[in-house]
């Protein structure tokens, strides 16, 4: 395992530790735990910028999916490091604000940031990852975790609005990117990037070309908020601020933005491409900015301008994508000096707008309004907070000598440099980028000084206020002042990112169509002399003021746009129609009838299987090779039979019950007879307990009433059970009849021992060779008897005010009432359970090599508890074993996941296990096998599990 890897891992494990730490620290604000993480990652990313400047990769590997070509491959170049020390840096600056913004006495703190340790740790691995599925995961990660930081307020319907919003639109994104990640995959036979990069001769002829690149857009367009995907972005402005300023500027925002210039030496040279990219990138620019100028709210200013500087930068990739069509050429470093200006406008963007944020957090939470029309004269109240807004809507603006300026200027050069493309009809209709950017950035320049004089100048408003305004505490002012001051240091010595940063990036983006031995020379100057693009700029600042000047005169500058047609209207109004149809559907099929239930079931079974083998030619019945069925055999099958049929006709439920277990039993006879203990042992468990969990759960319903009625016959019912029936018969018997695969099983026969070091084939291959599966469902089991306990106590919590207080509040303990006043029994029972919990630990001891294993073991200490409480009533099993078993199902999880991990240590592949042989003191030689932790594991998670759900159940009320 690299470092790369630890700086991927260390969020998520931060994450885990920040609960317990705000619990051993009430006291302390749970930000100061967390902030030394991403500084310290910071410190190491910048450590790393010699061997990256000097055309050196760091990377990384660990096995997770060899068969499928997937592992976590992770790899630091240019672009990847500009884009972590983007996520440390401001991470870092972003937790001191939170720790100054949010209150510890009023904020659910731990919440807020486990959250945005697992949104940190998802951007990390979004970035560094080199496996398109492992970047995917990451992808959906940043998706869920910013659903959670933004409904952090969870008790404001617009938070929870604008969440939903938000992963509903970028998860739909992700989802259509996943299959152009595929479709990736299908024409080159590989998920790694950097190897995806050497396949693109064959990759460009392909079919399925376009239409991968147009799904892998469409994540990135869902997830960079551009046209028209931009919709969730102002409603997550919801967020606290902290939120705002880290997801909104620098990170998740940006993602799309990372993925299109990743990716871009994949698609580039394409005229789709190229449109596509700087067509819908100069769209959302040009909307992004007219509608900043339309809006009241601050944030809401910032996220119109957020959208509109969004679509700048994802222009300027697309154009510097034309770079492509002539490789190994002079004109290709001409048109690449647009990806130049995307990158040097990422990080100005970053910087300005995460000031910006910060001091709109500021503002609101001093005044206790962002209302625009409701502000004024704060800057006499208010002077840092007035020079930090300055600094950054004025390099937002494009305003000299901040860096915004400089990154500006690099753009109206790019748009004019790109009408001189011969390719893609750039010719005939490039002419139209400038005017669109120059009219964009005339409203980008108008609303910058809005954001600025309509706060800070002019009338003062005190009385509108919630709050008398003041500054802002120093830990507040801090982080914003620190991006305040990199604006004008980026802007007066731009050349400290040029080859630091950014020709790394600009290689990691444009190295295929470089000369051997070429490099990039980025150099950016304040003053180029009077040309073009100046009087660009010359022409916004007097265009952009006079649209400031009359913002307060005339009504149609100001006026907010009417709702009656929008795109979030669209959406608000498809969301209903999508509800109401599935709220029309459901009620059509959920009748609250069971046997309309099992109709729908039993059909979808029969209509799947039997038409897929009829179709198939599949049925087939080949008695060759079949046994003798046995005396003792047709005995249990006999028995078994009996039993069923005997259910529907038992007089009380617990004669039914029986019967049913009955049945359970004859089937652990036949493992018997077929000489498979383990399986024996197992199903004989499971049916124990299950029949005890029948019990408690019939116990609450009243006794069974027969009655006679007259049933007509129906013929449906006959026709679905004789289906049923006929159609899983053929199917077993078919199934039993032929083979078209070598059996696997002399496979485990051959490899169990040598391999893995265990002589019971089956615990082998449940720990080890299908580890994976057992991890999953012993995941299920525990999300299982979550959901239990849940239902069941929030039931309980509804109906408290109904229970019985005295004495006969007993009888709402189930073990209670059933306890047995047998003494004997009582006694006895004792001993038992403690032989029965010896016996299970030496079931999961032994299990690697004789009949057992952890799953058997935690059934019968499941068991022996049961027995315990049955015997002895609950709240004795509560004094003596004071165990949580719902904390002992997580810890069982726990430890099986990091038995898991543990294997990447090693370099090898996700559950792998080893094992060997040491001389202990006192016992000799004895086997030591990893596979025991992960068996660990499980046995305290089906403890916790089946502990959890009898007792649960046992003890409703």
């Amino acid at each position: 395992m690299s470092v790369i890897h630890f700086v991927i891992i260390l969020p998520f494990l931060f994450a885990l530790i920040v609960p317990i730490a705000n619990k051993i620290l009430p006291k302390v604000h749970t930000g100061w735990f967390v902030l030394p993480l991403p500084i310290a990652i910071f410190v190491l990313l910048l450590s790393m910028i010699p061997s990256i400047e000097n055309g050196s990769e760091i990377s990384g590997s660990l096995p997770w999916i060899p068969s499928l070509g997937i592992g976590f491959d992770v790899y630091v170049d240019g672009l990847s490091l500009l884009f972590g020390l983007l996520i440390a840096g401001i991470g870092s600056l972003v937790l001191l604000y939170s720790i100054y913004y949010l209150d510890k006495s009023k904020e659910k703190l731990s919440h807020f940031y486990v959250y945005l340790m697992l949104f940190m740790g998802a951007m990390f691995g979004l970035v560094l990852s080199d496996n398109l599925m492992v970047l995917y995961a990451f992808w959906e990660l940043t998706s869920i975790s910013s659903f959670l930081l933004i409904a952090f307020w969870d008790r404001r319907e617009r938070s929870r609005y604008g969440a939903l919003k938000s992963m509903v639109v970028t998860v739909c994104g992700g989802l259509a990117m996943f299959a152009g990640f595929v479709l990736l995959y299908v024409m080159s036979g590989t998920f790694s990037i950097r190897e995806l990069v050497e396949t693109i001769p064959q990759l460009a002829e392909h079919k399925l070309f376009v239409t991968a690149m147009l799904l892998v857009l469409a994540g990135a367009f869902t997830k960079s908020a551009q046209f028209p995907f931009h919709i969730w972005l102002p409603d997550a402005m919801e967020a606290p601020t902290p939120v705002s300023a880290y997801l909104h500027s620098a990170t998740m925002v940006k993602a799309g933005i990372y993925l299109v210039a990743r990716l871009s030496p994949v698609f580039s040279g394409h005229a789709v491409w190229l449109w596509m990219v700087s067509g819908v990138g100069l769209l959302t620019l040009i909307y992004g900015s007219y509608r900043a100028i339309k809006q009241t709210d601050l944030k809401a200013l910032l996220a119109f301008s957020t959208i509109s500087q969004l679509g700048l930068i994802m222009s300027l990739l697309g154009m510097g994508s034309a770079a492509a069509f002539y490789p190994g050429t002079s004109q290709y470093l001409f048109f690449a000096k647009a990806t130049t200006a995307a990158i040097f406008h990422l990080i100005n963007h970053a910087v300005f707008k995460g000031a910006l944020f910060m001091a709109v957090g500021i503002v609101d939470h001093e005044t206790g309004t962002r209302d625009i029309r409701k502000l004024g004269g704060l800057m006499a109240v208010m002077p840092i907070t007035f020079t930090i807004t300055l600094l950054g809507a004025f390099s937002m603006a494009g305003i000299p000598p901040f860096g915004g300026f400089l990154s500006k200027e690099m753009f109206f050069t790019a748009l004019l440099q790109i009408r001189e493309l011969s390719f893609a009809s750039m010719q005939l209709w490039g002419s139209l980028f400038p005017i669109v950017a120059w009219v964009a950035s005339v409203f980008t320049f108008a609303y910058s000084l809005l954001l600025v004089f309509r706060t800070f100048s002019g009338k003062a408003q005190f009385e509108k206020l919630e709050k008398k305004p003041h500054e802002a505490p120093l830990g507040m002012l801090i982080p914003p002042l620190v991006l305040a001051s990199l604006v004008v240091v980026f802007g007066l010595f731009p050349n400290l990112l040029s080859h630091t940063l950014i020709e790394p990036a600009m290689a990691a983006i444009h190295y295929t169509g470089l000369q051997p031995q070429e490099q990039f020379m980025v150099s950016i100057d304040m003053w180029h002399g009077w040309n073009t693009e100046l009087y660009m700029t010359i022409g916004v600042a007097i265009v952009g003021t006079a649209i400031f000047i009359l913002h307060r005169r005339a009504a149609w500058v100001s006026k907010p746009l009417t709702n009656r047609v929008s795109l979030s209207g669209a959406y608000d109004e498809g969301q209903r129609l999508l509800d109401n149809a599935a709220g029309r559907l459901t009620r059509m099929y959920m009748t609250g009838s069971v046997r309309h239930y099992l109709i729908y079931i039993f059909l979808f079974l029969v209509l799947s299987l039997g038409l897929t083998m009829w179709l198939e030619e599949a049925f087939a019945l080949n008695t060759e090779g079949m046994a003798t069925t046995s005396f003792y055999e047709a005995v249990v099958i006999g028995a078994l039979v009996l039993s069923a049929i005997a259910v529907p006709f038992a007089n009380s439920r617990l004669m039914a019950i029986i019967l049913t277990g009955m049945a359970g039993y004859m089937v652990t006879l036949f493992f018997v007879i077929f000489r498979a203990p383990d399986l024996a042992l197992t199903q004989l468990i499971v049916e124990t307990v299950s029949v005890a969990l029948f019990l408690l759960c019939f116990y609450h319903l009243p006794k069974l009433k027969k009655e006679l009625v007259r049933l007509p016959f129906k013929l449906w019912n006959l026709l679905i059970a004789v289906s049923v029936g006929a159609v899983m018969t053929l199917i077993a018997l078919s199934a039993s009849g032929s083979r078209k695969f070598e059996s696997i099983s002399d496979y485990f026969i051959e490899n169990s021992y040598k391999l893995a070091g265990g002589k019971n084939i089956v615990n082998v291959i449940l720990v080890d060779f299908r580890g994976f599966d057992t991890m999953l469902e012993i995941v299920v089991l525990g999300i299982a008897s979550y959901g239990i306990y849940a239902l069941i106590k929030l039931k309980v919590k509804e109906d408290e005010n109904d229970r019985p207080l005295g004495p006969d509040a007993m009888k709402y303990d189930v073990y209670a009432g059933i306890r047995s006043n047998d003494v004997i029994l009582r006694t006895v029972a004792k001993l038992v359970v403690v032989l029965v919990l010896i016996y299970s630990m030496y079931l999961f001891y032994m299990g690697h090599h004789h009949s057992g294993g952890g799953f058997i073991g935690g059934l019968m200490a499941s068991a022996a508890l049961l027995l315990l409480a049955i015997t002895n009533g609950v709240d004795k099993i509560a004094r003596i074993v004071r165990v949580d078993f719902k904390r002992l199902t997580a810890i069982g999880i726990l430890i099986a996941l990091l038995t898991g991990t543990g294997s990447f240590l090693a370099d090898v592949p996700f559950l792998s296990h080893t094992f060997g042989y040491f001389d202990i003191p006192l016992l000799g030689e004895l086997e030591l096998a990893t596979a025991t932790l992960f068996d660990l594991g499980v046995y305290l998670t089906v403890i916790g599990v089946a502990s959890t759900i009898l007792f649960t159940i046992g003890r409703d009320k």
